[in-house]
């Protein structure tokens, strides 16, 4: 039936007379035309996006004409300044996140009625959708059933978090869930859920989102505008708050050559992030353009969108083309869909033209030809190491976890291959007595500290473990997974292992968790799962799993030989992050790779290797097996995806994607508009946020007498402020979940506690890899407390209660890129909660500093070049910072006076650079955040 154009929609000003209809096939839709808008031609793709967003939201108040012609005219080489309001087309959240955001919507509602409001108007104006796939833990690996008893014991330590977002779906309009067990939100976004031409309310325009999950740039590979925001700003983005930003700088990256043979998509994408974090792109869109993106797959596209957030990025996008309506049929959308992108996208210019270069700010190229394999490591997603340096590499990082010091090493080797000849070649372990004695020969000592454990296994029998084992080898996450090249060419690499008699090392805790289930598709097709399986890859479940920190517990025997003996262990992972005490808590470095190498390193069983050098083993004939003779090639590679991937499977594994199996059908499902809090839950509580709010907002005051509550350094990440992963049980989060009768075993994650408060606050700052500098050689989530005597070192969440209770405000010091890695947003809501005013730092990451705004945390800069060291500032000194009040008169100030006191009554004062960028953030900090910003506003409407 064709469409009618709906006259509900809202109504734009149409300054520029762009209203028009376009016709697709029998369809007809009201359009805004981008050629009524001078300037609009020589755009880049992105800012043509952000162009018609404003052409079809122009209300002559928020968004303005001006603002219209502003970005028309936009200077490429001009710093932002100009403010604008983009209203994104959709919002797509998963599980960790997302539960969050829906707990402060239920508890907006109560909010709104208290006011006196309507609780009809908490609802999404946008349409919302979450998937829940950060949930699952590999409990079970390394066998049949691991994926069903995976599955089984998700339900049972998340049963309550479910009930409560199957009420929302029902309570909530625009709100969809697609349950546990389907996929990776990012690979089910571009497989089904991405559109990138909306079709809505009559009207066509470019698919655009922001999601809770700093990857949602994956979905950039398909030509659609989106990146990762707080949970804060999405709730806001569905209650139809406009995001507020500043016109970007645009990077040109042009793409040149074609990917070299052995090379995969995971090592373009590792050189590109190296890259472009060099080069300096935070805040900025990355565009792709030339005659080398005709040449990129869509996978690939994907993989690249997906690691902005590691390059620093706002966006990193793909116009276009041919390839996208490609992938856009393989994936089973409908033949009216792909009219209507292919239609739209050349009627308005945003149809890739390899001929016309639009105008960049800043340009960057790459020659595909000369990328090399890579994997990066051991703590920064950034940090490329080509792979023939991997080896020495990991033994100059080793003594950054052991202590020791790094000489040279070749006649250690010499030594050690003498007297332990590589029978045993993937484990290069000093074995005995005998080989401490060779490293004393070879000048005491060895590139590579030793502390060889033997480890006595029942169903794995006795090996050696040492510095640089490789303890966990897991293929997931949502970079890689979606990506057939890689994912074929891992099983296709299992396969001719398995053929060569190769096995994976008893110590190696291997898992294979796909993105979506079209994976287990075409591997079933390939026939290629049952050589996954022989090398331990046996599905455990479709989720974010170990890139998340969700890897799961080793076995008992190697997790306590790591402990007793502080074994310096390594994980490999396919994933985008591996910042410390992220994948695992026994697991010290971690290194990211394509899924192909992390087989390799999974049959090597130690970062001490050197796949050019040294066999993985020996084939039925005795023969050394190298790498390079089970590396598949190109040809094999994509005749294998020809053959075994099907448009059907897509249209078959999505085609109930919201509905669930009976698992999820079976939950017992409360009702109403506001939702009924359970005071004995451990997983959802109402938090506080809106506790004693009034009608209109209280003054700005200036912070008087704080006291530093952290002093960090650099990079520090909304991993170290706010984990996702395990809960230690003496930690302050452990000793409240046992106090409400929880059991060790059932105690989650973080991630999976978002939805309760309690727990949050307490894992603040609680990686057990954090360096609180108040404290000496001290690890983890502690700090001096100040309120008492001595100041003695206390737990974090501890010393905030007594502060707390003094009535004395907080304020974090750190180095630069803080706040860098996910879009947490308990990260600024664990920060606020604590009582922290302020966080003055010498650079923050995009969204962190956003949503510390959020919550009503002012985020702070030292003087450039200025840090909390060159300003001989220790963390024991007590803060007054004066000049916020400017905001009461609707100023917002470029500096404010800090004025730190020593103990002594010597005094620093400096003028910190106010980090709050538009108008926009400055009256989110004027009400306390963003949902007091939003509820105030739904209340007067």
């Amino acid at each position: 039936m064709p469409l009618e154009l709906d006259v509900t929609a809202p109504a734009s000003k149409d300054s520029f007379g762009a209203r028009d209809t376009l016709k697709v096939g029998e369809n007809s839709y009201e359009v805004f035309r981008l050629n009524k808008v001078e300037g609009a031609e020589r755009l880049p793709y992105s800012l043509k996006i952000l162009l018609e967003a404003l052409l079809r939201t122009e209300d002559g108040a928020n968004i303005t004409a001006d603002h219209i012609r502003a970005l028309g005219g936009w200077d490429p080489k001009a710093e932002p300044s100009v403010e604008i309001q983009f209203t994104p087309a959709r919002v797509i959240m998963q599980d960790f996140t997302g539960v969050p955001c829906v707990v402060d919507l239920a508890t907006m509602r109560e909010a709104v009625t208290d006011l006196g409001g309507d609780p009809d108007k908490v609802n999404p104006l946008a349409p919302a959708e979450l998937v829940i796939d950060h949930s699952v833990i590999i409990d079970v690996f390394g066998r049949a059933d691991a994926f069903e008893r995976n599955v089984e014991i998700e339900y049972e330590r998340n049963r309550e978090r479910y009930q409560f977002l199957r009420w929302g779906q029902g309570a909530f309009d625009e709100f969809k869930v697609v349950p546990p067990g389907t996929g990776i939100v990012h690979q089910v976004n571009i497989e089904h859920l991405a559109r990138t031409v909306m079709s809505r309310n009559g009207q066509a325009y470019p698919d655009s989102c922001v999601g809770t999950d700093s990857h949602t740039t994956m979905v950039n590979g398909l030509g659609v505008l989106g990146w990762g925001v707080g949970g804060i700003e999405a709730e806001a983005a569905m209650l139809g708050q406009p995001v507020s930003m500043l016109i970007p700088r645009v990077v040109g990256f042009k793409l040149t050559g074609e990917i070299p043979t052995g090379v995969t998509a995971t090592d373009v994408v590792l050189t590109i992030t190296e890259m472009l974090r060099r080069h300096g792109v935070v805040s900025k869109f990355v565009e792709f353009y030339g005659d080398g993106v005709a040449q990129v797959p869509l996978a690939n596209r994907a993989t690249i969108g997906n690691m902005s957030p590691e390059f620093g990025s706002t966006a990193a996008i793909f116009p276009i083309d041919d390839e996208t309506i490609r992938y856009l049929k393989l994936t089973g959308r409908s033949p009216e869909q792909l009219a209507l992108v292919e239609t739209y996208a050349k009627e308005q210019g945003l149809w890739h033209d390899a001929a016309h270069e639009p105008a960049y700010s800043e340009y960057i190229e790459l020659d595909l030809s000369t990328v090399v394999p890579s994997i990066a490591g051991p703590k920064r997603p950034q940090d490329r190491i080509e792979l023939t340096d991997a080896k020495s590499s990991f033994r100059k990082s080793v003594h950054d976890y052991t202590g020791g010091e790094e000489v040279p090493h070749t006649k250690v080797d010499e030594a050690v291959e003498e007297t332990f000849p590589a029978s045993d070649p993937a484990s290069l372990s000093f074995k005995d007595e005998d080989a401490v004695e060779v490293q004393s020969a070879a000048n005491g000592s060895s590139g590579r500290p030793t502390n060889p454990i033997t480890v006595k296994s029942e169903d794995r029998g006795e090996f050696v473990l040492d510095h640089g084992a490789v303890v966990i080898a897991s293929i997931t996450s949502c970079t890689n997974t979606s990506n057939p090249s890689v994912m074929l060419g891992a099983a296709l690499l299992a396969r001719n292992a398995v053929d060569k008699g190769l096995s994976v090392k008893p110590w190696v805790k291997t898992s294979m968790a796909p993105g979506s289930q079209v994976v287990t598709d075409y591997y079933n097709k390939a026939g290629l799962w049952p050589y996954l399986e022989k090398l331990g890859y046996h599905l455990v479940g479709y989720g974010c799993t170990t890139c998340i920190g969700n890897s799961g517990p080793l076995s008992d025997e190697i997790s306590a030989a790591i402990q007793k003996n502080d074994l310096t262990a390594v994980s490999v992972l396919s994933g985008n992050r591996n910042f410390e005490g992220r994948i695992n808590p026994d697991v010290k470095m971690n290194y990211l790779a394509s899924p192909p190498l992390v087989i390799a390193y999974a049959l090597a069983g130690t970062m001490d290797f050197d796949f050019a050098e040294q066999p993985l083993g020996t084939d039925t004939d005795g023969n050394d097996v190298f790498l390079k003779d089970i590396w598949p090639t190109a040809k094999e590679i994509q005749d294998t995806i020809d053959s075994s991937i099907t448009q059907e499977m897509f249209t078959k594994d999505y085609a109930d994607v919201f509905d669930g199996g009976e698992r999820w059908k079976s939950l017992p499902t409360p009702e109403g508009k506001t939702f009924d809090w359970d005071a004995e839950s451990t997983y959802v509580r109402k938090p506080p946020y809106f506790d004693g709010m009034g009608a209109e907002p209280a003054p700005v005051e200036d912070i008087a007498g704080a006291r530093v509550l952290a002093k960090l350094g650099d990079s520090v990440t909304t991993d170290h402020i706010s984990p996702a992963g395990a809960i230690k049980a003496d930690s302050p989060a452990g000793k409240y979940l046992t106090d409400h009768g929880i059991e060790r075993k059932d105690f989650n994650s973080y991630g999976s506690r978002r939805g309760n408060h309690e727990v949050m606050i307490r894992g603040t700052f609680a990686n057990i890899r954090l360096r609180n500098q108040l404290l000496e050689d001290v690890q983890g989530g502690y700090t001096r407390d100040f309120t008492q005597e001595g100041a003695p070192q206390s737990f974090i969440y501890d010393a905030a209660q007594n502060y707390a209770a003094q009535g004395t405000p907080l304020v974090v010091l750190g180095g630069k890129e803080y706040g860098s890695g996910s879009s947490r947003d308990w990260a600024a809501k664990g920060t606020r909660l604590l009582g922290v005013r302020a966080v003055i730092t010498e650079s923050f990451e995009r969204i962190h500093r956003s949503n510390l705004i959020g919550m009503g945390v002012i985020p702070l800069q030292f003087p450039d070049g200025e840090s909390a060291s060159s300003l001989g500032l220790d963390g024991t000194e007590t803060f007054d910072i004066s000049g916020i009040t400017k905001l009461n008169d609707g100023e917002t100030p470029r500096t404010v006076h800090v004025t730190a006191a020593k103990q002594d009554g010597t005094k620093v004062e400096f003028d910190a650079v106010v980090r709050i960028d538009t108008p926009g953030e400055a009256d989110y900090y004027r009400n306390g955040g963003i949902l007091q910003y939003v509820l105030r506003k739904m209340t007067r409407a």
